[in-house]
């Protein structure tokens, strides 16, 4: 079987003939190609040793970045259009031994040809390759029976292959969710028993393998997948210790289903990577708080202020950015809002004013994905909307909802005495307090006045 060759390649492909080097398309990319999918990377594989794709690309006219040479990797430009040349990651055929980290290879040797190249490689479905220029498919694994049939599958033995990379559990889970393929029984069953090699993976790339489910069409997949193999307690024991805490009352599932069905509710409406990690996480503090009434039915009250503090601790320890932790931990701490139209117009600037009006639309999305997780049906969200009209009236109004929106700020107070520091804090927050009750204190004058009241009554 032979399949059509992209220009590009056929450009980069040509100073490989031409130098009477082999060169081969491998990895995702011929993975995406056999299922009809866009192509974004290229990855490639030669029997040319680093220093020698440098030299015959840069005759050519190409670029080449030393990117990973400790592993015979180069990053080459390389294309007609000088100012935006196609990149391409080449890496001479190799094989690799020992990984005493349990993530890379203590050693690399060179290889002989393609076919010792692809047995490295983790899933069959990854280890196909297609010669260039002529696009013949080399496929000594069954890869592409594999992927007509939707099947992740080591290549060779499984536990070996784990015990060699434990990121590749991660990612064969990932896959699954990534993709909609189902894992092959062996290839699954090997996972459990190569935990203590996966627990040895750095927590970047867990982090990255979290965001790509995270980011597929259906991410409990990939979360579930997880928990049957024993991924989820070692990465996510927080959102683990979920199962079977039973919330009956408004909820028909347990906290842990609850929040994976959020998580595809924000999936599925295409909301923020951050919206889909509050989803996923917006209740891992109720294990610890909930309580029996009376009359038998569990409790969690303030759970979502344990669940924020929490979650800091869990994004920290997989080193999310702190703008990510921040927005996260802030619409988790507030997602727990109940909406009456009894709530008096200083009630609604409280809720903007505590939120942040910046996050008022997220804040409605994640309380709509919680809502859709007490049953898995959409259920009528009329009330969200009857607040947002509120909302909405309120902020046409132009009133004040924090310290930066008062009509004075720290030098007035310092003009007219009142000094920085603690006392300064306090009085600002009170003068906040005021304009929150009414809006129509918020003038220079009024202000100062209470401003100096209030400093004379607490000096």
């Amino acid at each position: 079987m032979k399949k059509a060759i992209d220009p590009a390649l056929k450009e980069i492909a040509s100073v490989f003939t031409n130098n009477k080097k082999e060169i081969y398309l491998v990895g995702g990319a011929v993975r995406d190609m056999l299922r009809g999918k866009k192509i974004h990377d290229w990855d490639l594989a030669a029997n040319a040793l680093p220093e020698e794709v440098a030299a015959f690309v840069r005759r050519a006219g190409g670029k080449v970045i030393p990117t990973g040479i400790k592993h015979g990797t180069v990053t080459v430009l390389f294309g007609k259009d000088k100012k935006n040349p196609v990149s391409f990651e080449v890496t001479t055929f190799r094989t690799e031994s020992d990984y005493s980290d349990g993530r890379r290879p203590d050693r690399v040797s060179y290889a002989s040809s393609i076919l010792e190249d692809l047995s490295r490689r983790d899933f069959t479905m990854n280890a196909i390759a297609l010669r260039l220029p002529d696009g013949k498919i080399i496929d000594p694994f069954g890869g592409k029976k594999d992927i007509k049939a939707k099947i992740i599958r080591c290549v060779g033995n499984a536990a070996q292959r784990f015990s060699e990379d434990g990121l590749r559990p991660m990612r064969a889970v990932r896959f699954a969710s990534q993709l909609g393929f189902k894992i092959e029984k062996d290839t699954l069953d090997a996972i459990r028993g190569a935990l203590p090699v996966s627990a040895k993976v750095s927590w970047e790339r867990v982090r990255d393998e979290i965001d790509k489910i995270l980011c597929s069409s259906v991410p409990s997949i990939g979360f579930r997948l997880m928990e049957k193999t024993g991924l989820l307690e070692l990465f996510l024991r927080e959102l683990f210790l979920c199962r079977d805490i039973e919330q009956k009352g408004f909820h028909q599932f347990d906290v842990l289903d609850h929040s994976l069905h959020a998580c595809d509710y924000a999936a599925a409406n295409n909301f923020s990577h951050e919206l889909r990690l509050a989803a996923l996480l917006h209740d891992i503090g109720k294990p610890c708080v909930r309580e029996l009434d009376p009359s038998g039915v569990w409790t969690f009250y303030r759970h979502e202020e344990l669940s924020a503090s929490m979650c800091s601790k869990l994004l920290n320890r997989l080193r999310y950015p702190n703008a990510v932790i921040d927005k996260v931990c802030h619409l988790v701490k507030e997602h727990m809002f109940q909406y009456t139209d009894n709530w008096s117009d200083s009630a609604v600037r409280r809720f903007i004013a505590r939120i942040g009006d910046s996050n008022i639309e997220d804040i409605y999305k994640l309380r709509r994905a919680d809502i859709f997780g007490f049953s898995g049906k959409n259920p009528d969200y009329r009330s969200l909307k009857d607040l947002a009209d509120r909302v909405n009236k309120v902020i046409e109004a132009g009133s004040a909802f924090s310290v930066k929106d008062l009509a004075v700020s720290g030098k007035d107070l310092m003009a007219i005495g009142i000094p920085g520091g603690k006392m300064m804090g306090i009085i600002l927050h009170e003068l906040m307090e005021t304009v929150l009750d009414d809006p129509a204190q918020n003038t220079k004058e009024k202000l100062l006045e209470i401003a100096s009241r209030i400093f004379k009554e607490r000096s």
